[in-house]
């Protein structure tokens, strides 16, 4: 009985691949693996491996990053494990960036103290480590992948979940059972009216667990990314690594004035909580603008994506600043999870942005993203190889579904809900408003159900902290 993985970005191929000789089967909305949000990932991984770091130092930074809401201890595995996780990945061909000399080029990005990101290919470094996750998995013998499926529901036996509820691409339903259930779907961006995630990262395995009564935790935490290239009425905005920002590309105001001196001590490099509601303002007082003139032509070189995304759309960035805008680019929230993914529902495991261990604590720390997709799910992947095939005889089966879905303008409605409600800035009236309009919409869509849930959340949480930030309210004592 194989181990059932939903989703097919760097977390849930992580385990897939970790839990062999075990059979797995990997069940993905898409059929291009190349749609994922991982895919999307512009900034690298961190690693603490240069002259005077440590992955001490690394837990630091992403402690003061998460306004210490983190937990400890996930944090010290996190990046006690990060050189194996990067070992691991180049072993598989990922093709990091090298200096002369042969070694890691290492760049820095916003809240670390010193240079410790490893990238592949300058700015893609998602899609490398991408492309290397799904050619070892086209070749593992013990992972089956099934392509454009929807999981909808879970199957459970006596209080254990035993299996998925599926929808095929012609339509047809299926009850497929397993050994266990992992839930690695990505996050929420795709709730909000600009994200730099795709349209599907929209917070269906996190909306699956909350019909079956898993715990959820720190759904208030919504991180925007300062810098998504800004292109009104589009939703899914191409994103400007901050490792632009790292090479010294600077925020600036319509004037041409810097739009983070005396901000923060780091400046253009505070964590993005801090930048994201200082572009946030900025778009209310004319505009915000990201210049990178000074790298010339070496924007091409060293950020081909964002070069190539920008001159997509008639700007040349060696000529000219990019305009920019705040984006929904992560949840530091999810299903609740230990250190091996489990959830509070037997049989459920979650991994990487739909689960929450509380690594990333209010705030996720540039590059740790995919450093936690791999070092949780080969984790989970570990754990699960060893786990006994049950034998799958009688007991009590029942399906537990997700409502349906909204209509595309009721997501719409939503999308502009929560961006107004639950933006890098919150106020008690917008998220009560919000919550009243989200009531009516919840009997419509399990995206509005989930939405709720997150509003909720931040009502409750009345002192700002980290990423959620509330403009009629005093900061959390420190």
């Amino acid at each position: 009985m194989p181990i059932l993985v939903v989703g097919g970005g760097i977390a849930g191929l992580s385990v897939a691949l970790a839990a062999a000789p075990a059979p797995v089967r990997l069940l993905t909305r898409a059929i291009n693996p190349r749609s994922t949000a991982s895919l999307l990932a512009q900034g690298g991984i961190a690693v603490a491996v240069g002259p005077g770091d440590t992955p001490q130092a690394h837990a630091d930074d992403t402690c003061i990053a998460g306004a210490f809401h983190n937990d400890r201890a996930m944090v010290e595995l996190l990046t006690s494990q990060a050189r194996e996780a990067v070992d691991w990945l180049h072993a598989l061909g990922v093709p990091f960036d090298t200096d002369e000399a042969g070694r890691w080029r290492l760049g820095r990005e916003g809240g670390h103290r010193c240079a410790r990101i490893v990238h592949a290919g300058g700015d893609a470094t998602g899609a490398r480590v991408m492309d290397a996750l799904v050619a070892t998995a086209r070749r593992a013998t013990h992972i089956q992948r099934l392509t454009g499926v929807e999981v909808d529901g879970l199957v459970v036996r006596d209080g254990v979940v035993c299996g998925v509820c599926l929808i095929h691409p012609d339509g047809r339903r299926e009850a497929m059972h397993g050994r266990a259930v992992v839930l690695a779907t990505g996050g929420i961006g795709g709730l909000f009216a600009q994200t730099s995630n795709p349209p599907d990262a929209d917070g269906s395995g996190l909306a699956l667990a909350q019909a079956a009564g898993a715990a959820l935790r720190d759904l208030e935490f919504v991180q925007f990314h300062p810098t998504a290239l800004a292109l009104p009425g589009q939703h899914s905005l191409p994103l400007l690594t901050e490792a632009l920002r790292g090479a010294g590309a600077r925020l600036c105001d319509a004037h041409g004035r810097p739009l983070m001196a005396g901000v923060h001590p780091l400046a253009d490099l505070a964590p993005r909580d801090i930048v994201a509601r200082r572009v946030w303002q900025a778009q209310r007082e004319g505009g915000a603008w990201l210049d990178a003139r000074h790298l010339g032509q070496d924007i091409s070189v060293h950020f081909p994506t964002v070069f190539a995304a920008c001159l997509a759309h008639g700007i040349d960035p060696r000529i000219r600043p990019i305009p920019v805008v705040p984006a929904a680019h992560f949840h530091m929230g999810g299903v609740q999870v230990d250190a091996d993914g489990r959830t509070s529902r037997p049989g459920l495991y979650a991994v990487g942005e739909v689960a929450c261990n509380g690594v990333h604590g209010a705030n996720r720390l540039a590059s740790n993203s995919l450093l936690e997709g791999v070092v949780f799910g080969r984790r989970l992947g570990a754990l699960l190889r060893q786990l006994p095939v049950p034998d799958g005889g009688g007991g009590r089966h029942r399906i537990v579904r997700r409502p349906p879905a909204l209509a595309p303008a009721g997501l719409m409605q939503l999308r502009m809900l929560m961006s107004h409600a639950m933006g890098p800035v919150r106020s008690e009236a917008s998220l009560t408003a919000a919550l009243e309009t989200c009531a009516a919409l919840a009997a419509r869509g399990w995206q509005a159900r989930l939405a709720q849930a997150m509003l909720a959340a931040a009502l409750q949480r009345r002192s700002s902290l980290g990423a959620h930030y509330r403009c009629d309210t005093v900061p959390a004592p420190a």
